[in-house]
């Protein structure tokens, strides 16, 4: 997860069992418009068999995300709006049923238009050899079936309309979508595996599954810059500890990702 950082660094930051693995979340971001609800990714979910699970280390059997949804009130038929970032397992895996030995995976959410970019598509349908254990060989055709798919070309999307943009990440994997969420009150990038977390805000950390870990620190620089110019925030997906956060700049002017405290949430 810190590609060439050394240990003796990025421990500092997250502390490895005694496998050396580390803490990750796999969050999905649910936004609550005034007549829909839209869902940012899905997470892992639950369709992993038992020793897929053992070898990534994914902590429940059950699917964490309907659970959290239905605390929420929110029944996972009611989700109008899937946007994916990505197809890879960790956050698409959550658009099928849990696992179950000996029957093929069914789609979940029913009534969503799933949202993706083209790009991010082609890659799921043909991966190259280098990442194609991070994609679920079953989900483009049940997609494509699902007659809910659209391909997005460009930064906006006919399905999620104006207050929806799109930055075009290809740094770790080609297309990916990092999208910009008009809140009313400034920015929220959903910033998926461009920046997972809250070390990864700094310039030079890249993760060993990146494609191309210099255009993953030139993606970043375009975004933090932009978005610390606007005062805007970010929704980690993989940080065990820390969903939101608004960006700083230290006294060398490297980036930081400020957890937001519940005054700052509630602004």
């Amino acid at each position: 997860m810190f590609g060439n950082c050394p240990r003796v660094l990025w421990e500092r930051w997250i502390a490895p069992d005694e496998r050396h693995r580390i803490p990750l979340a796999c969050r999905a971001l649910l936004v609550e418009e005034d007549d829909r609800l839209v869902l940012f990714e899905t997470g892992v979910g639950a369709f992993f068999e038992p020793k897929m699970r053992e070898r990534y280390g994914v902590v429940e059997e059950r699917h964490v995300l309907l659970d959290s949804l239905a605390a929420a009130g929110v029944p996972h038929e009611d989700i109008a709006v899937i946007v994916l970032s990505h197809l890879h397992f960790d956050h698409a895996g959550g658009l099928l049923t849990a696992y179950r030995e000996g029957q093929a995976p069914e789609l979940l959410f029913p009534r969503a238009r799933i949202v993706v970019g083209r790009t991010a598509w082609e890659r799921a349908q043909a991966p190259h050899p280098r990442d194609r254990a991070s994609f679920i060989p079953e989900l483009p055709a049940l997609l494509e079936a699902s007659g809910r798919l659209e391909v997005v070309d460009g930064e906006r999307s006919d399905t999620l309309g104006r207050g929806y943009r799109f930055f075009v990440s290809d740094g770790h994997t080609p297309g990916m979508l990092v999208t910009e969420i008009d809140t009313g009150r400034g920015p929220l990038v959903f910033a998926a595996d461009l920046i997972p977390g809250r070390p990864w805000t700094h310039l030079p950390i890249t993760m060993g599954y990146d494609r191309f870990a210099e255009r993953v620190i030139d993606e970043k620089r375009e975004l933090l810059e932009n978005l610390h110019a606007r005062r805007g925030r970010l929704f980690f997906t993989h940080d065990s500890d820390t969903a939101f956060a608004r960006l700083a700049r230290d006294d060398r002017g490297r980036y930081q990702a400020v957890p937001l405290d519940d005054a700052d949430a509630a602004d």
